[in-house]
């Protein structure tokens, strides 16, 4: 039974264990195809649709702010430690936004481990949907996404969340 103060309760640990388990599959995923794979190697797995393809980015999503590893050293130091503040306080509220605080923290974590020992991040995930060639991603860049997905759901619908929580 969960206890009442902004404690995280003994069920709460699951959110930190789905994150370390997202964790390592991002990094013994980005380890096979930086030892099994060369550099821009391809491999179709679904032909026209979907790739593993060994590439390598230095900056953010679509290869923006490329080598500025101070940048993301920093961005990355607070979003972690604000995530987990944020968990320790508030994943009592809804188990949505536990999940959602989970995935988010795994995603910058994964990448952030990237960067610290290979000052640039490990990509593969490839996929061309409709002709446009969507850039090459990652284990943690999906975690990312979908974390922030659901946090954008849970607060559209905080208000709701809460009335029934008290019902």
């Amino acid at each position: 039974m969960k206890n009442e103060s902004n404690q995280m309760g003994e069920n709460d640990v699951w959110y930190y264990l789905a994150a370390f388990i997202i964790i390592a599959i991002d990094q013994v995923t980005k380890w096979i195809v930086d030892k099994q794979m060369a550099l821009y190697e391809s491999i179709p797995v679904i032909e026209n649709f979907f790739y593993i393809t060994s590439h390598r980015n230095k900056g953010a999503a679509w290869g923006i702010l490329q080598g500025q590893m101070w940048f993301f050293y920093i961005v990355t130091t607070i979003v972690v430690i604000f995530v987990i503040y944020y968990m320790q306080k508030h994943v009592k509220e809804h188990p949505l936004l536990g999940w959602s605080l989970s995935l988010i923290l795994a995603g910058a974590i994964g990448n952030f481990i990237d960067r610290i020992f290979r000052q640039e991040v490990v990509d593969f995930f490839d996929f061309i949907i409709f002709g446009y060639d969507y850039p090459i991603f990652n284990v943690a860049d999906s975690s990312l996404v979908v974390g922030v997905i659901l946090m954008l759901i849970y607060t559209l619908f905080e208000e709701r969340f809460k009335g029934e929580a008290k019902q």
